[in-house]
């Protein structure tokens, strides 16, 4: 059994960072139109967006401008243009990521699969028509696949088996592909064990 819960991500979800000596307010828009009144300069309300806002500025949307307004003054990392890019600048680290912060429901995601073991959202820049990140609610040292051990062996098969039951339920009937990125060659961004479901085109061999 699962409980899905679906939240809105179209309007502007103020959010203040802990322990920042000055508190960056964040809201991530995603790909509605959005509702709320834009700064000059900003982007357009009736712009399909994708854009993170930190201190009232509209930025690009990467997982790591988004990360980077969650984080300390101290501790900024420099806006990556791509998702490359934001991989080679993320820092391997057993550390909190955006992703608890999603679990905890401290900033909005549209979930589509949870139990007491995963959590599944989509991501908010999808590279396929389908594309949902699953990803486990406790990480255990499992920053990435290649930190793994024997004791992760239950959780490793559930997270699988869950992206072929959410791949039932979005009628992916003619296939689709898993992705599990690990390390900076590996294009691996967030340093939180999560696998990639995509789906709804045809993909291409060989990746990336």
């Amino acid at each position: 059994m699962y409980h899905a819960k679906k939240f809105s991500t179209a309007s502007l979800v103020p959010h203040k960072s802990q322990g920042a000596e000055q508190s960056a307010s964040v809201a991530v828009l995603g790909g509605s139109t959005a509702k709320s009144p834009m700064p000059p300069g900003g982007v357009s309300r009736s712009e399909k967006i994708r854009a993170v806002m930190v201190n009232g500025d509209i930025k690009p949307w990467t997982r790591l401008s988004v990360l980077s307004s969650h984080i300390t003054p101290s501790l900024s990392i420099s806006m990556a243009s791509s998702e490359k890019e934001a991989a080679l600048a993320a820092v391997p680290s057993d550390s909190p990521t955006i992703f608890d912060k999603i679990i905890n429901k401290e900033i909005p995601s549209t979930v589509v699969f949870e139990d007491d073991k995963v959590l599944a959202f989509r991501d908010i820049s999808p590279q396929a028509p389908t594309h949902i990140l699953i990803i486990p609610k406790v990480k255990d040292g499992l920053s990435g696949l290649s930190k793994a051990e024997e004791r992760h062996t239950e959780i490793l098969g559930h997270l699988l088996y869950t992206a072929k039951l959410i791949a039932e339920q979005e009628g992916l009937d003619d296939g689709f592909r898993i992705v599990i990125n690990d390390g900076p060659s590996g294009c691996q961004s967030v340093y939180h064990l999560h696998v990639h479901l995509l789906g709804g085109r045809q993909m291409n061999w060989p990746p990336g």
